[in-house]
């Protein structure tokens, strides 16, 4: 019995998507530069499947953030159909954009790269990520819950400055400061 082209796609799409989140989480242990097999043994695929779906480490590495930009995108989006006040779901949006930029610990080597991939990333997440978050700021700025001033550029810029994790001061110590930020972002009314 042959398996159906729906059936086969569906497969190489979980396959995909295990890949993906797999990858994600190896680079938050150990970098961009992790071993591929670590990668493939989390997924658990051999190393043929990975270079299947992505034949070089910085597709790889460029498919991860993408599709993490593409859920922070999503989140703000399904906040805002949630029945919750705007300047909450703004601090939930930016607590997982304060986990999308843990990921990327070692993407700054990788981006000082010479391969033509990796040299989108950072449009992309300007692209896409700050409109995501003005509309949030946008609709806690109607709702008088956030400071008219506050633009997403310079939240999510203030937001990348406090998550650069070194010794002494650890995810936990960026997130407080993140958390200290937003109460700053208030409106005073």
């Amino acid at each position: 019995m042959t398996e159906s082209p729906g059936a086969r796609e569906a497969g190489v799409r979980r396959t995909r998507e295990a890949l993906l989140a797999a990858a994600a989480a190896v680079f938050v242990e150990q970098g961009v530069q992790a071993p591929i097999r670590d990668i493939a043994g989390r997924a658990g695929v051999g190393l043929g499947t990975v270079y299947r779906h992505f034949p070089n480490r910085a597709e790889l590495v460029t498919a991860v953030y993408h599709h993490q930009i593409e859920e922070c995108v999503a989140l703000a989006s399904a906040l805002q159909r949630e029945d919750i006040p705007p300047g909450e779901a703004l601090t939930r949006w930016i607590g997982a954009f304060v986990e999308f930029l843990v990921t990327k610990h070692g993407l700054g080597v990788a981006l000082q790269s010479d391969d033509p991939s990796l040299l989108t990333l950072h449009s992309l997440m300007l692209d896409e990520l700050v409109p995501a978050c003005a509309s949030l700021i946008a609709a806690g700025v109607a709702a008088g819950e956030i400071d008219p001033g506050v633009t997403a550029y310079t939240l999510m810029r203030a937001v990348g400055n406090l998550c650069i994790l070194g010794p002494g001061y650890g995810r936990d110590q960026a997130q407080d400061m993140v958390a200290r930020l937003l109460v700053g972002c208030r409106s005073a009314r």
